[in-house]
């Protein structure tokens, strides 16, 4: 599995905590990390909670990405702005019960977190334990198991509603504010993992057309 991390730029300073915590666990199971900054609170690319859903929207619905990790203060803005974008099922995860039953009832591809709120002593503790959680099981294998088939059947239709209710994602590049787009691709090392791992040849030429 492909994962990525977004960090904003109010918890940027954060970013290698974060980092550290999510690799200890995510690369033993055999999952590669991806770090999209921000990597500290001075760099030049500077990422809200909102470019941090729109660049989730970006990643996962190329699959330049399969997971994204993210979040903010509260973690609720960047879990917000993650929802708000097709395809993408992000779930608010403050403790390592939030990430089990989000992995085994919900199974999305994207989870927040508080780096503010609540982060104090032992907090790369609670992240690992967190990230243990949802990384270490197969999703959506029901919680509880009972109930599997119920929750299978409730994704699958909210899957549905989503797609509905939202545009594709290379129209939703086109039709945002360009500068807003430009900015959330404008990361030190974006170029570099996404056109590598983007498997969306259109989507990948509009952002190669404006990073140019």
């Amino acid at each position: 599995m492909k994962i990525a991390l977004i960090t904003e730029n109010s918890q940027a300073a954060k970013n290698s905590v974060i980092h550290d915590a999510l690799t200890a666990v995510a690369e033993p199971l055999g999952h590669q990390v991806f770090n999209y900054g921000m990597y500290t609170a001075e760099d030049k690319a500077s990422l809200t909670y909102v470019m941090n859903g729109l660049l989730a929207g970006i990643l996962l619905n190329s699959k330049a990405a399969d997971f994204v990790v993210t979040g903010c203060g509260t973690g609720m803005g960047s879990m917000l702005a993650c929802n708000a974008m097709p395809g993408v099922f992000c779930g608010l995860v403050i403790d390592p019960t939030d990430a089990f039953l989000f992995s085994q009832i919900n199974d999305g591809n994207a989870m927040s977190m508080p780096y503010a709120k609540g982060f104090g002593w032992a907090a790369e503790l609670n992240l690992q334990d967190c990230y243990r959680k949802i990384f270490e099981n197969e999703g959506g294998a029901g919680y509880p198991k009972e109930r599997a088939h119920f929750m299978a059947a409730n994704r699958s239709i909210l899957k549905d509603v989503k797609a509905a209710s939202c545009r594709d994602m290379l129209t939703i590049l086109k039709t945002v504010d360009q500068d807003l787009l430009k900015a959330a691709i404008a990361g030190e090392r974006f170029a570099d993992y996404f056109f590598a791992n983007s498997q969306d040849e259109e989507m990948s030429a509009y952002l190669w057309s404006l990073a140019a």
